[in-house]
């Protein structure tokens, strides 16, 4: 569930979201959900639905009834599994705490909070409207009112040292509880921070920094209990994120909402689809059609197992090189696998999966393109 609006912008962000301007009636936008969510559901009927994920964008900028309206289409359309997780993203600021009790009560059962950092001059730096006690608050409010709890912090930073990082990640993980995720900074195209890197005002660190960052994060979190099981994202065993280790697994879902994408099986053939990503213009083509598809298209038996790869080898678990056969047609290049794992990059486990080494996580694209050669 993609909503896309955001209070502010942030300047290393290139996720669709939206600073809305003027009157908004959020009652009249959201019954275009419901139509999408109705539509969708006829496509694949009889499905059992094991979370839902409303990302944004800020969702937790929604209105409680608007969370509560879409969890009960949902419910209506398809039948929810006794344990389904249900998470919201939301920020830490006073305006989005107010409501988290009221979110609970609407079905939501796992908040993901964007704090960022717990350091005042990167917070303003990120362009984040908390506080390092606002984030504080959040989280420890959260922890008294929802089940599960994760939030997120950015690191690499411009200027970031690694001690800065150390500290600063040990006391994040003295707040943590069962799930943390840590993201290296990127700089991605159509952000300001790409304008400012690229105009030399973006002091980034270079690759053996950034490697040096990573295994860093990896030895401090492992000691704390809280290991990572996908490149980006750290856990207590039982406690990973069941909705994103649908991606990585390259299970099925359903995107719904402006700029969402799917992977749906119909009629035995996997399909990829994407919404129009522009709010208002989604809105039109869902009330013109019943949905806001822009792309919807059966996907190759090469296409699934080079999506297969790039998921799932983002994962501590590894992929099947049985699934990637049944996917592909033909077998992953031995001479390939021999080759990668000569060099560190890759290995086989006990259970037959092929994974990424440690040493092999930074550079995971590299693996993946010569996995797909």
């Amino acid at each position: 569930m993609h909503w896309p609006f955001c209070a502010a912008k942030c300047p290393y962000c290139d996720f669709n979201s939206h600073v809305r301007r003027g009157p908004f009636d959020e009652a009249a936008y959201v019954e275009n959900y419901l139509t999408e969510i109705a539509q969708t559901a006829e496509l694949v009927p009889g499905r059992t639905v094991r979370s839902i994920f409303f990302g944004g964008g800020t969702p937790s900028l929604m209105q409680p009834q608007s969370v509560e309206k879409i969890i009960n289409a949902i419910s209506t359309r398809w039948q929810l599994s006794n344990d389904v997780e249900i998470t919201l993203e939301a920020n830490p600021t006073s305006v989005e705490r107010d409501k988290f009790q009221a979110i609970r009560l609407a079905g939501v059962n796992r908040v993901s909070l964007g704090v960022q950092s717990l350091r005042a001059e990167p917070l303003a730096a990120l362009g984040r409207l908390h506080s390092v006690e606002d984030a504080k608050a959040a989280v420890k409010l959260a922890q008294s009112i929802f089940d599960r709890v994760s939030y997120d912090l950015i690191y690499a930073r411009p200027n970031q040292t690694l001690n800065e990082w150390r500290e600063e990640l040990n006391e994040a993980l003295d707040l943590a509880r069962e799930h943390i995720s840590l993201y290296a900074l990127t700089i991605e195209s159509g952000t300001r921070y790409y304008d400012l890197f690229h105009a030399g005002k973006l002091n980034m660190p270079g690759p053996e920094l950034s490697a040096d960052f990573y295994e860093l994060t990896q030895e401090i979190c492992d000691a704390r209990g809280l290991p990572a099981y996908e490149i980006s994202n750290h856990a207590a065993p039982g406690e990973e994120s069941r909705h994103n280790l649908t991606y990585w697994k390259y299970g099925e879902y359903a995107g719904i909402g402006p700029g969402a994408h799917g992977r749906l099986l119909i009629d035995g053939t996997r399909h990829a689809t994407a919404t129009e990503r522009m709010p208002f213009k989604w809105a039109e083509f869902v009330r013109a059609k019943g949905d806001g598809f822009v792309d919807f298209e059966a996907l190759s038996r090469g296409e699934q197992s080079d999506e297969y790869l790039l998921m799932g080898l983002r994962l501590k678990t590894g992929i099947s090189p049985a699934r990637f056969k049944a996917l592909a047609g033909q077998k992953l290049r031995q001479e390939q696998i021999d080759h990668l794992t000569e060099i560190g990059f890759v290995e086989l486990l006990e259970d037959g999966n092929l994974r990424v080494t440690d040493k092999g996580w930074p550079v995971l694209d590299a693996v993946v393109a010569d996995l797909a050669a």
